[in-house]
């Protein structure tokens, strides 16, 4: 019987309770990687999260713990989802033909859905790709590089 139980316990809140403690579920990596994959769709569709979220039924405060990761996308959510943005639902679960079960998942961090996040990375991205001129990507990427080396970033993708 519950009525002499903590409703704290019961509910299962990540709190201190006498001595006991419950952990908070962090968002899991695979979460994470489709919240950014439908971010990424979202804006490509020129979707604020709130005109997404009046298509699906929710509010925006969900859409953004979908793309943050905090809230698990339920298959019947991320079926209508793929459908406002107008893609298949493969397209928001696996950035490549492999399924999720063969391929090994990279840490949210190294994950380049999380680059476009960056303040001005998609309009870097826009104008790299209006270039035609294959040298010049090339300088670009050079670049890029040498001044990400320069200001601390040592590591060479």
């Amino acid at each position: 019987m519950w009525l002499g139980a903590n409703l704290p316990d019961i509910i299962g809140w990540g709190i201190n309770l006498g001595g006991r403690s419950m952990s908070v579920k962090s968002p899991d990596k695979v979460d994470i990687e489709v919240g950014q994959r439908i971010r990424a769709r979202r804006e490509a569709a020129k979707l604020t999260q709130t005109a997404l979220a009046d298509q699906l039924g929710v509010t925006f405060q969900q859409v953004q713990k979908y793309e943050k990761g905090v809230n698990r996308v339920g298959a019947g959510r991320l079926t209508k989802i793929a459908h406002v943005l107008g893609v298949p639902i493969g397209a928001l679960l696996s950035a490549d033909e492999e399924g999720p079960a063969t391929r090994k998942v990279a840490p949210a961090s190294d994950s380049p859905l999380k680059l476009l996040t960056t303040p001005g990375a998609r309009q870097l991205l826009r104008s790299y790709g209006r270039l035609k001129d294959g040298v010049m990507r090339r300088s670009v990427v050079g670049l890029v590089e040498g001044l990400a080396y320069r200001s601390g970033d040592t590591k060479k993708h």
